[in-house]
């Protein structure tokens, strides 16, 4: 670790014993600021594959007890592909953000198998608006939230890359997904997931306050057809984007969303 690399993990460190509070704006001088407030959706925007931004299928994503759940109940028995995204207002770049996930419940039937205790955080992505109405996922970054059966061997905090590449170890990773060093979580329990992000910088992922994966200069795939309509003709690299928490067919609530702005 350089000397840079350590001042930056040091004020990681710091700024995660920061206490959180509520706000209307998003300073920049160190709070947390909950992005979820407990109460409703006030500042989200659901995008469902199928259905146009905004409309909020099958009540997909809901606030009951204090808790944000995506759920499936209202689903008719099948799941139809109809993946979802819950987009929060604005664009954000430099930051930490911290959620905290379990998975509950069966697995909505048509459900694919990989979606099984499924779920993630999409940063550095386009906005819902922009996506295609039958589009599945946003061109983002994704930080996959996992939970783990019998076996108890799913990591979670992993990267996937929908229409998106990363750096790795001085690499392009051209590979959808790569596994975090995580232990396993099982369906039920609380998991704390943070993301420090530097804007197309390095961005790192922490599961339960450890250190689990850590990548660089995320860009856009030029060969994915999304990518390219949104990349247009400026510069292949990302530097920020939007944040969304995601549905793929696994029931998952979050009790925690909230961002630290660094800059």
């Amino acid at each position: 670790m350089n000397a840079t690399n350590g001042a930056l993990r040091a004020m990681f460190v710091v700024l995660l014993g920061v206490s959180a509070a509520a706000a209307q704006d998003i300073p920049r001088d160190g709070t947390w600021i909950q992005l979820f407030n407990g109460k409703d959706l006030d500042g989200w925007t659901p995008k469902i594959t199928g259905y146009e931004a905004g409309d909020n299928f099958g009540d997909t994503f809901r606030v009951e007890d204090g808790v944000l759940k995506v759920a499936y109940d209202r689903y008719g028995g099948a799941f139809d592909g109809r993946f979802g995204h819950l987009f929060h207002k604005g664009t954000y770049s430099d930051y930490i953000l911290r959620v905290e996930y379990r998975v509950v419940g069966e697995q909505v039937p048509g459900g694919p198998a990989w979606g099984f205790m499924n779920s993630g955080v999409m940063i550095h992505g386009q906005s819902a608006r922009s996506m295609r109405k039958d589009q599945d996922f946003p061109v983002s970054i994704e930080v996959q939230l996992l939970g783990s059966g019998g076996d108890g061997t799913r990591t979670t905090a992993n990267l996937c890359t929908p229409g998106t590449h990363v750096v790795m170890n001085g690499a392009l990773v051209t590979r959808h997904c790569t596994n975090s060093t995580s232990t396993s979580y099982r369906a039920g329990e609380w998991v704390s997931v943070t993301i420090e992000v530097h804007g197309s910088g390095t961005i790192r992922h922490f599961a339960n306050g450890a250190l689990v994966l850590e990548y660089e200069h995320p860009q856009y795939d030029e060969t994915d057809a999304d990518a390219k309509r949104l990349m247009g003709s400026g510069s292949k690299m990302l530097s920020g984007g939007t944040i969304s928490l995601q549905s793929e067919s696994h029931p998952v609530e979050f009790r925690k969303v909230e961002i630290m702005v660094l800059k």
